[in-house]
């Protein structure tokens, strides 16, 4: 399809349709915590959670390495425990930001304090968790409560932009049912001496995804058993998006090169994401702009927030500092894609922040919509990249010439006098782009996700 017609295409379209959000920010999710209040008498008695389904787990991470691990289960809704977790199902069932946050609500965090470094600990609280994090399906629990569960329901701005559901200090834990255990995560844990990352590539390659990785990895569930240690939710995220994607990136060495510049496009919860694909060897950049006013640039006053993140061929060395988790969740659907063609190219993600992002969802939307990008129609073509950037540039929030001062695939395009618009005032993180893939920024990231090293979890 030419370019022009792609573009056409997207005004008003099947994509605005689907993936249209309020015109006006939703606060419904204070309705909704006024009821999970009521559905507590249905399923606690006395000191005691009964009729308790857990799809996963939590593992904190303020004051590592004792941190609180807590055994996640929904409020009165245990035949459907697994749609609680986060997954890929969230996309396809479209949910909104109100859905993301009743989903999350919803979950009583019955949490413990624990010492990450569990070796080979499967008794106790530990355990149970351990347990829950490696079966392939929810599981059934008892939890004994240590004191009344933490009902505090009253909703203020901060709770808006950062729900959780009620909390519970346990005591202790038990099984009432056995868990069913996939045979490829059995033979990860009989292994004393697999390293965590080669552990998460087989799991991957055996069909889990990463959702699936992420909870087994957080579990300590992966590496050489005397150094397993539960790993914090958050980092385990992005340890693992980052670990799959090199893996991924790894393979492609050899392929050849998408044959054409292709732009393909996909928006989901207030985010839209533009994806270019120009023939060349690996290269990726993303490039975030964040409205005023959006959940990451809250000052409506403020402009334009700019961040971005890059590699060459041979991967980064530093983990990324500006657009943080949101950069390998991104990475990691362009690489799915290029291995399923067989193909490598140079990647440009811009990826628009809007408004209408009022609520933190999570990476996960980054990684859904970049993936699904690919499945839901077919890209624009244009005859260069020069073309496409062009093409694009003119659906963008910022001018050409702050585009090219923070890209530095942009900024290598040749320009043309046309492009040096007036930048808007008030734009943020707008600078010279730095040419160095691999080099360390420190401008501020997205929140996204937080620092890991893999070597950390082996």
């Amino acid at each position: 399809m030419r370019l022009d017609e792609f573009m056409d295409g997207l005004d008003g379209g099947t994509q605005a349709l689907k993936r249209q959000l309020a015109e006006e920010k939703s606060y419904a999710i204070t309705d909704h915590l006024e009821g999970v209040e009521e559905r507590f008498d249905e399923v606690v008695q006395g000191d005691s959670l009964f009729g308790s389904t857990s799809p996963s787990i939590f593992v904190g991470r303020s004051q590592y390495p004792d941190v609180s691990t807590g055994v996640l289960a929904p409020v009165g809704d245990g035949e459907n425990a697994a749609r609680y977790e986060t997954g890929s199902h969230w996309y396809r069932e479209g949910f909104g930001i109100e859905d993301v946050f009743e989903a999350r609500t919803n979950l009583l965090n019955s949490t413990k304090r624990t010492n990450v470094h569990v070796a080979d600990e499967w008794t106790g609280f530990t355990g149970v968790q351990r347990e829950v994090a490696i079966a392939d399906r929810p599981v059934d629990v008892e939890v004994g409560l240590d004191g009344p569960l933490d009902l505090d329901l009253d909703v203020g701005f901060d709770d808006i932009a950062t729900p959780t559901g009620p909390r519970a200090q346990a005591e202790h834990a038990e099984l009432t049912e056995n868990p069913h255990v996939p045979r490829a995560v059995e033979k990860t844990l009989e292994d004393d001496d697999w390293k965590a990352e080669g552990a998460m590539s087989y799991l991957y390659n055996r069909g889990f995804d990463v959702y699936e990785v992420k909870t087994i990895l957080s579990a300590g569930a992966l590496g050489r058993t005397e150094e397993r240690r539960m790993v914090p939710t958050r980092w385990s995220i992005t340890a693992v998006d980052d670990t799959i994607g090199g893996f991924l990136r790894g393979g492609l060495g050899n392929a050849n090169t998408v044959d054409e510049v292709e732009v393909w496009y996909n928006e989901f919860l207030g985010n839209r994401f533009w994806v270019l694909l120009a023939p060349g060897d690996w290269e990726f950049e993303l490039v975030e702009m964040k409205a005023p006013g959006s959940v990451w640039n809250p000052h409506e006053d403020r402009g334009y927030r700019i961040a971005s993140d890059r590699e060459g061929f041979e991967g980064r060395t530093s983990y990324v500092d500006e657009t943080s988790g949101a950069y390998y969740a991104a990475r990691l659907g362009v690489l799915e894609h290029l291995r399923d063609r067989d193909r490598q190219a140079k990647v440009l993600v811009l990826r628009h922040v809007t408004a209408d992002y009022w609520g933190p969802a999570g990476v996960w939307q980054v990684r859904e919509t970049v993936r699904n990008a690919f499945r839901d129609g077919q890209p624009g073509v244009a005859e260069t990249f020069h073309d496409a950037v062009r093409e694009v540039g003119d659906r963008l929030p910022i001018p050409m010439n702050t585009l090219r001062r923070n890209s530095g695939m942009v900024a290598g395009l040749q320009s043309a006098l046309t492009d040096f618009d007036t930048a808007p005032e008030g734009v943020v993180g707008d600078g010279p782009a730095r040419a160095d893939p691999g080099g360390d920024r420190s401008r501020g990231g997205s929140g996204d996700g937080g620092p890991v090293t893999l070597s950390d979890f082996d």
